[in-house]
């Protein structure tokens, strides 16, 4: 006959007399620096796993959204062509025929210097996240002590000599 039915033991081998997860009575520093370590760790995995799920909903919203822009400047794109031809046409009551269509083509030569310019003074303004850096270089500052700190600020950069704590 099987010790198991309908997948419950029959008899009990042990029962547990102390709860595992319990937090011991009189931890040691090194359980609370332990346990503190894993926490911060935890929390900045979560943390960090909340904002990808945010951003990658927001990515997604954009996305379906830039989708309709996009649609909506290919066939502006493609409808500049008939405004240009309906352009050359017109001149071509006053002007010869090649000269409508030169005059046309000049314009369009201007306006697509004069927006690549555009483009390039405004790329070229692009200088990074440097707030972002500047508080990241901040990060290690945060986590030193204040006689660490004087120990380590130094007008010719070398780390300075720990002062007597008597004053001699």
């Amino acid at each position: 006959m099987s010790d198991r039915r309908n997948g419950v033991p029959a008899t009990v081998t042990s029962i547990p007399l102390v709860d595992p997860h319990a937090p011991k009575p009189d931890p040691s520093i090194g359980d609370l620096v332990k346990d503190a370590t894993a926490q911060v760790s935890t929390l900045v995995r979560a943390e960090v796993e909340l904002a990808k799920a945010e951003i990658t909903r927001d990515v997604k919203k954009g996305l379906t959204g830039s989708v309709f822009f996009i649609l909506a400047l290919v066939v502006l794109f493609y409808s500049t062509f008939f405004f240009f031809f309906f352009l050359a046409e017109l001149l071509d009551n006053w002007l010869w025929r090649w000269a409508a269509f030169l005059i046309v083509f000049g314009i369009m030569v201007v306006v697509t210097a004069a927006l690549g310019l555009l483009g390039y003074l405004k790329v070229r303004r692009i200088r990074g996240p440097q707030k972002t850096i500047e508080s990241v270089k901040e990060i290690p500052e945060a986590f030193t002590s204040g006689a660490d700190k004087k120990a380590v600020a130094t007008t010719d950069g070398k780390q300075a000599a720990p002062a007597d704590p008597s004053g001699w």
